[in-house]
């Protein structure tokens, strides 16, 4: 038996501290810090975690915290304490159907993952804190060099497999290789027995790996293309999987519903543009005005300046308009890098919290990827992006999360991370940060960016559209540079990020444009006061925010369900 299984085996079924949480119930705010540090813990021992092992460890802990939520008293809890229970019952929930869908995926990946039990065998011997036995590592490790070759040889005689799987089992035959190398590093030089065995064995076996994870990323590839690693394999969902995962966020909408809302501000948008692009002298031509703002750029090497500038700008507009509360400290702590180009490929813009990350040009890029980065990432693209990644946007939230119910911030939500700072943008826009019309067009191409992921994540994930049309529609209908569309189509479908990211940026904008309304609007809460209240909440979905400024109470079946959008563009001036 595993050691960690024999541990948890000597447990009576369950960890004693919830059996102690049981008859003297903690605070919620205590348990889900508590459920977070052990899911941590567990993720540090088990990071592969499609092994069948970790599989089974990880239905383990969930279902022990799904069965020690349904048992706790649950009226007794005050406002706050209602909507972590809920918050941390829906997010067990969502990783028990995690483990289902994960395990679909390692079955359909299973004729490409002959050998890999040799390799965890190896790679637990080290979990479960084991010697390895020289010899039989060696043999194993030769017995795997084999069925790498194998699996190789037989990519090349027409495999049948579609790039979804080919892409699944390189993933998992990559992290096994690294977990192989880091149980081999572990141990050899400082066993002369073991390092006589296996030093050879090894490296013959890390090869064959390395060579059938490349052929895995060709066969999935197009024909032709000359980097595999360059070619954009997204893992479509379901429509089934979208509607358990936007329960877990507390949204009753639809996917359908929620694309119509997409191609909704994607017209108002396009409809801006015309009207910026008239005041620019290019008619209706709105792509033509696009590209005069895309060359509005700094030279090289002044960037950084503009970005400073464009800051400080925020901050002022923001302390003149009395709109948010911003200590000293998290004005004063934010830093800068710049990006390097072999990361600007998949995340060609800005990227920020406390230390903004700025894309621009570097010496040794090509010509052309040069001219789409300088184009990209020109002045008045930038002026929307820099208070998104500073402040009031994901500074504001890097300062404020671990300071104001810093037990929330493990069980992140993209609709609030990355709601909120869009949700600026709507702000002020409206508000008239904003004057002339290219700039207006810097914000208007984001709004654009951020409607059109709503539509084409979503219908990815429905089986309605291939990355490649994904890619066409950044291009087409929101104005991006090939480059960047490939690099955010990349990363959007790669699997990095969980399926409802992408679209999450604006329908969380929405979410808390659509509490501003019931709030601010109608004069039940200072704007400020708004804005403080939802940041130092922290991360949690706007359906369990809402109850909480609005007094509203609500039972474990959890906040009644919400329709967020008055059906009209948002914050329209």
């Amino acid at each position: 038996m595993f050691f960690a299984a024999a541990v948890y085996a000597s447990m009576s079924g369950m960890d004693p501290i919830l059996e102690q949480a049981a008859a003297a119930p903690a605070p919620m705010e205590t348990l889900l810090t508590r459920y977070s540090q052990d899911e941590s813990a567990l993720g540090r021992l088990h990071p592969l975690s499609f092994a069948p092992a970790s599989q089974a460890r990880w239905q383990s802990f969930y279902d022990e915290w799904k069965n020690r939520l349904q048992n706790l008293s649950f009226e007794p809890l005050s406002r706050d304490g209602k909507a972590d229970w809920a918050l941390l019952n829906r997010r067990v929930q969502a990783r028990i159907d995690d483990l289902a869908a994960e395990r679909a995926k390692i079955e359909d990946a299973a004729p490409l993952l002959k050998g890999w039990d040799r390799a965890l065998a190896l790679i637990n011997e080290r979990k479960e804190r084991r010697a390895p036995e020289p010899k039989s590592a060696a043999a194993q490790l030769d017995l795997l060099r084999k069925d790498g070759e194998e699996l190789r040889e037989s990519l090349k005689k027409g495999h049948g497999h579609n790039p979804q799987r080919l892409r699944r089992a390189s993933l998992i035959w990559i992290e096994l290789r690294r977990s192989l190398g880091e149980w081999h590093g572990h141990t050899s030089g400082y066993d002369p027995e073991f390092t006589w065995w296996t030093e050879r064995p090894w490296k013959d076996t890390d090869r064959a790996l390395s060579d059938l994870i490349q052929a895995l990323k060709k066969a999935a590839a197009p024909e032709g293309m000359e980097n595999p690693d360059d070619a954009i394999i997204g893992d479509a969902i379901g429509r089934e999987a979208l509607l358990q995962h936007l329960d877990a966020e507390f949204i009753a909408y639809s996917p359908e519903e929620l694309i119509e809302i997409g191609k909704r501000e994607a017209a108002w948008c396009d409809e801006e543009m015309r009207k910026a692009a008239r005041e620019l002298g290019f008619g209706d031509d709105w792509r033509a005005a696009l590209e005069h703002v895309k060359g509005l750029h700094e030279a090289p090497g002044d960037q950084p300046d503009r970005v400073v500038q464009l800051a400080e700008e925020a901050i002022a507009y923001l302390e003149k308009h009395d709109l948010l509360t911003i200590p000293p400290m998290a004005k004063e702590v934010w830093r800068m890098q710049m990006m390097s180009a072999e990361r600007q490929k998949v995340s060609p813009f800005f990227l920020g919290g406390e230390q903004i990350i700025v894309s621009f040009p570097t010496h040794e890029m090509t010509h052309e990827e040069k001219m789409m980065s300088l184009r990209a990432n020109n002045i008045h693209f930038s002026r929307a992006t820099v208070h998104h990644e500073l402040i009031p946007g994901h500074q504001m939230q890097a300062y404020t999360r671990p300071r104001w119910n810093a037990h929330r911030r493990p069980l992140d939500t993209p609709f609030w991370v990355e709601g909120w700072a869009l949700y600026w943008e709507f702000l002020f826009y409206k508000q008239g940060f904003i004057t002339t019309p290219e700039d207006r067009i810097g914000f208007l191409f984001w709004r654009r960016h951020r409607a059109a992921r709503i539509v084409f994540s979503l219908s990815f994930h429905l089986g309605q559209m291939t990355p490649q049309e994904c890619i066409e529609m950044l291009v087409n209908d929101v104005g991006h540079e090939r480059s960047t569309a490939e690099g955010e189509v990349r990363r959007s479908l790669a699997g990095d990020y969980p399926p409802l990211y992408q679209a999450a940026y604006m329908l969380g904008a929405i979410q808390m444009w659509g509490l501003r309304r019931e709030l601010v609007e109608t004069g039940k809460m200072p704007e400020k006061e708004f804005h403080d209240r939802v940041l130092r909440g922290g991360s949690m979905p706007f359906s369990l925010i809402r109850p909480l400024l609005s007094g509203e109470d609500f039972d474990k079946s959890g906040p009644k369900p919400w329709r967020f959008d008055d059906g009209l563009p948002v914050g329209r001036p």
